[in-house]
């Protein structure tokens, strides 16, 4: 199979760089799959599992918020949290699933009712990519 060259970029620095078969990845649209010689493409990215291919073998992730680029060839994955599913820890991954749904009853306005989402979101997608 063809092979592009990815970066992936956290705000904790270069998380991986070099060449990959496949990247599926969720946008805030649904997800996209990414192959050598693809169309230039950017979007933002949602919240969700990403699965890498490099030599045949696939790796999942946890892949929350950030941008995906596709230029002339390069592809950049610029995650705000990028967490393989074998490095989650899943028992706290699960606390902070039950305390956002916990926080959930005792929301006080919009704005802190949509952190709280956010972060309830956040902690089942690790929860279902740490299961996998």
């Amino acid at each position: 199979m063809n092979t592009f060259h990815l970066q992936i970029v956290t705000p904790d620095g270069l998380f991986f760089d070099g060449d990959a078969e496949k990247l599926i990845v969720r946008t805030t649209t649904g997800d996209v799959c990414i192959l050598a010689r693809h169309a230039d493409y950017v979007t933002p990215l949602g919240m969700g599992q990403a699965k890498l291919t490099i030599d045949g073998k696939v790796r999942k992730a946890a892949c929350i918020g950030g941008l995906l680029s596709v230029v002339k060839g390069e592809v950049r994955l610029v995650p705000t949290t990028f967490e393989w599913a074998e490095d989650i820890d899943k028992e706290r991954a699960l606390r902070a699933k039950e305390k956002a749904e916990e926080r959930l009853k005792n929301a006080n306005d919009n704005k802190e009712l949509a952190i709280i989402e956010a972060k309830l979101k956040r902690a089942l997608v690790r929860v279902s990519v740490s299961d996998k």
